[in-house]
């Protein structure tokens, strides 16, 4: 057991240091999320309040820029996973000791890493975006929309894993692109769900996919409604065991 863990440690380490390397982590992860939460709070100052517009405000809007930038660790990871199976490294590591779930949770646990640390840098300029356009925060809220996004984190993580093990480099980015608009689109992180017809097929469609429930259980943790949150962070967590189990798969058929 011991010898396990270091052995998911020692390759931890070399794909965070992978990660670290790349430029798009810095600006994905760091730089995007900041510009996204200066450019909406500006979009939001300019909306008249009689309109009664909402989605933008930081209490509201930090929570939907989280998930929308971890949308992104997605990309890194498949980048990272494709890379490494393009250039036989993966397949030369497949000769050690290391099992198939050793080589999840390698890639994964870095990507986890980076996901808490893009939480705290979007929480915390929320916390100073608030403070100049006087929206009150819940301070117990800040503190829990990261571990309410706990599923979130899997989940693209799962994607990630999975289209890096099914695609090489030029293919797998655009694929997750397709997610990332995806995310973006049907997770009602840009526009108001609850206007839409309840019961029409667009409505249907963002209910059964995880993503509108990711955006509403970190917003409604960022408003301090933990009694609210209900079931939200359980069907993307079945969302999240479903995509781990199809890039296992994927790891024991590619690879």
């Amino acid at each position: 057991m011991k010898n396990r863990i270091y052995r998911i440690s020692a390759f931890a380490g070399r794909c965070f240091l992978e990660l670290v390397r790349d430029p798009l982590a810095y600006v994905f992860a760091v730089g995007f999320p900041l510009v996204m939460l200066a450019a909406m709070t500006v979009l939001n100052e300019s909306i008249p309040p009689e309109a009664g517009m909402t989605i933008f405000r930081i209490d509201r809007l930090a929570p939907a820029v989280y998930v929308f930038g971890l949308s992104f660790l997605m990309l890194f990871t498949a980048i990272l996973v494709s890379g490494d199976r393009s250039e036989a490294f993966l397949v030369r590591l497949y000769i050690s000791p290391m099992q198939r779930a050793d080589f999840l949770a390698g890639y994964a646990l870095p990507v986890v890493l980076l996901a808490v640390l893009q939480g705290i840098l979007t929480m915390a300029v929320s916390v100073m975006i608030a403070l100049f356009t006087d929206v009150p925060l819940s301070l117990a809220g800040l503190f829990t929309v990261i571990p309410v996004s706990v599923p979130a984190i899997l989940l693209f993580i799962g994607f990630g894993l999975l289209f890096g093990a099914l695609f090489n480099p030029k293919s797998a980015p655009p694929l997750c692109s397709v997610v990332i608009s995806l995310a973006s689109f049907l997770g009602g992180m840009w526009m108001e769900l609850d206007t839409m017809p309840p019961d029409g097929v667009f409505a249907a469609v963002c209910n059964v996919l995880p993503f509108r429930h990711a955006v509403d259980a970190a917003r409604l943790a960022m408003a301090g409604d933990f009694a609210e949150i209900g079931g939200h962070p359980a069907v993307v967590c079945v969302w999240a065991a479903a995509v781990w189990f199809a890039a296992g798969l994927a790891f024991r058929k590619r690879l």
